[in-house]
């Protein structure tokens, strides 16, 4: 009985094991505005307002500002990071649709002709980890 308590004690300690991401965006060009950091877990939400799985803000530092995202699951992520210079909560563009607004991303670049994809920045989460990101 004591075994069968134990293996179910590891299996859910491990499903719901939760880790963090302690993010770093430098280039931060003033202390106005903040920084706006949301969570992809899937190629088909990639940079869709509407889909994000987690997100965050905080007010800027000029420099390099930290943030950390809490509670989440192992998998595969990709951030994409905005300074919301003006501090409206959205991410402006011209009339385009091209950020007026710096933005970045976990690992991916924007390209002459738009974002990287999803696989471009990508990454595993299976514990805690720090990234940097620069606007």
């Amino acid at each position: 009985m004591r075994k069968l308590v134990l293996f179910f004690l590891l299996i859910s300690s491990y499903t719901f094991s939760q880790n963090e991401i302690a993010v770093d965006i430098h280039g931060v060009p003033e202390s106005e505005g903040k920084i706006s950091v949301a969570v992809y877990n899937t190629e088909e939400d990639f940079l869709k307002f509407d889909k994000v799985f987690k997100c965050d803000s905080i007010a800027a530092q000029k420099g390099v500002t930290r943030l950390s995202i809490k509670n989440l699951p192992e998998g595969e992520y990709a951030l994409a990071v905005f300074y919301d210079k003006n501090g409206n909560d959205k991410l402006d563009t011209n009339w385009l649709g091209i950020p007026k607004e710096k933005v970045a991303f976990s690992k991916g670049k924007m390209k002459a002709f738009g974002p990287p994809a999803f696989k471009e920045c990508a990454f595993l989460l299976s514990s805690d980890t720090k990234i940097a990101i620069s606007l």
